[in-house]
């Protein structure tokens, strides 16, 4: 059966050309113009995921997502926003968002980013997002207090690795391009600025005593980034 995808934006131009090519993409979609009538398609139309967006007339995204979440609804979102500074995706997540997009975006960007979600959230459980810790066997990650573990030994990491090996688990078993994690970690938007990506993993990795050949969690896929392909549970 096809997941069915709630398209939310007042956007018509974006929603016009969106919906067919998510409907090429072997999804269902139903489509709400703003807030107050995705609220409304939720109840009836029972989507496996939502694309709202944040910026919308009579009720905001973020609102959407508040209401859902306060009401014990933990439908998988995909955000979509127009500012790409930190402190908008961190808010973006906070409302119990599962991804977020930078406006303007590739629709096969999206799919795939859809596709991810969809594998990671199939039990509509409390986004991984809004976790405390995430733990992965002996490593545990405290987003509170931005510290690693490796059983009872603290890992001494820069806070740009930190970043990273957070980002790699939130999206474990997702190839992340370095050009995406410059991007959503650091706020970098240079291509120039790839090897330093390879540089945080590489301490990622000595810390972990992990082998970037057969790492116990961080695998190097060549031409394309790094996945995290451990399994990882929350804390809340």
């Amino acid at each position: 059966m096809k997941p069915t995808i709630l398209l939310v934006d007042d956007e018509k131009a974006l929603t016009a050309e969106l919906a067919p090519f998510l409907e090429r993409s072997d999804f269902k979609v139903a489509v709400a113009r703003d807030g107050e009538e995705a609220l409304a398609l939720v109840e009836t139309a029972k989507p496996d995921l939502i694309v709202l967006d944040v910026v919308m007339p009579r009720l905001n995204g973020r609102e959407v997502c508040r209401q859902l979440r306060s009401r014990g609804d933990w439908t998988p979102v995909i955000m979509l926003t127009q500012i790409g500074a930190a402190v908008e995706r961190g808010m973006t997540l906070e409302e119990g968002a599962d991804d977020y997009l930078n406006k303007p975006f590739d629709p096969f960007e999206l799919v795939a980013r859809i596709r991810a979600v969809l594998r990671r959230t199939g039990a509509r459980v409390r986004p991984i997002a809004s976790a405390r810790r995430l733990v992965s066997g002996a490593l545990v990650v405290d987003r509170t207090s931005r510290r690693a573990f490796l059983g009872e030994r603290e890992l001494m990491l820069t806070t740009k690795a930190i970043a990273a090996l957070e980002y790699l688990m939130l999206h474990h078993g997702e190839v992340i391009r370095r050009a995406r994690m410059l991007e959503e970690v650091w706020g970098w938007d240079y291509p120039g600025a790839t090897r330093a990506v390879d540089v945080r993993v590489a301490e990622v990795r000595r810390a972990l005593g992990d082998d970037a050949g057969e790492g116990r969690f961080i695998e190097t896929v060549v031409g394309e980034g790094y996945r995290f392909t451990a399994p990882v549970v929350v804390e809340a």
